[in-house]
């Protein structure tokens, strides 16, 4: 074989190399960028969803709590736009939310029993169903945690108490958008 022909060849393999490359890259571009949660398996048959402002049943009494899961969770449903926040009249399906937990805690504690850490732990019980066909979808109970410096300000213990929102909000709209 002479060598303009094994060049010919490996310059063939090069250059299939470079085109599988290339599109491995562009499918992975492509598939990555296309891929979303939202709306994935909401029934055609809802497009509005009433979240009523939640109940607080867990004896915190801590001021706010309420409303602001309540004002985070519509916020999430907006943002995500899988789902139309409507009111209770007009809605196809609704979310009912209550509190029944609310614990801040020690979390960490260093030798010679000195508390460095407290913990918030919320409960949030979600019921959600679809008005149109008259069904519960789910009724389950969510929780979460935030860590936070003992002795820390009111600032660290609010931020923590909103981080705790945060992630429970966000697991009940998956579970509201994905759960089917």
């Amino acid at each position: 074989m002479k060598f303009n022909d094994m060049l010919k060849i490996k310059l063939k393999k090069f250059s299939l190399l470079i085109l599988l490359i290339a599109l491995t890259i562009v499918f992975n571009f492509t598939a990555c960028c296309s891929y979303s949660f939202t709306g994935a398996s909401v029934p055609k048959h809802l497009n509005t969803i009433a979240i009523p402002i939640a109940d607080d049943k867990s004896g915190s009494a801590e001021i706010g709590l309420r409303e602001s899961l309540t004002q985070k969770l519509i916020q999430k449903f907006i943002d995500d736009n899988s789902l139309q926040v409507a009111d209770r009249v007009n809605a196809d399906a609704i979310l009912e939310c209550t509190i029944v937990s609310f614990n801040d805690a020690p979390a960490i504690v260093s030798a010679g029993e000195n508390v460095t850490s407290r913990r918030i732990t919320i409960g949030v019980k979600a019921s959600y169903r679809d008005l149109v066909k008259k069904i519960t979808v789910y009724d389950k109970t969510f929780s979460s945690y935030e860590d936070y410096p003992q002795g820390g300000s009111l600032s660290d213990r609010n931020n923590a108490i909103e981080k705790v929102l945060d992630k429970l909000t966000e697991d009940i709209l998956l579970e509201t958008v994905s759960g089917w």
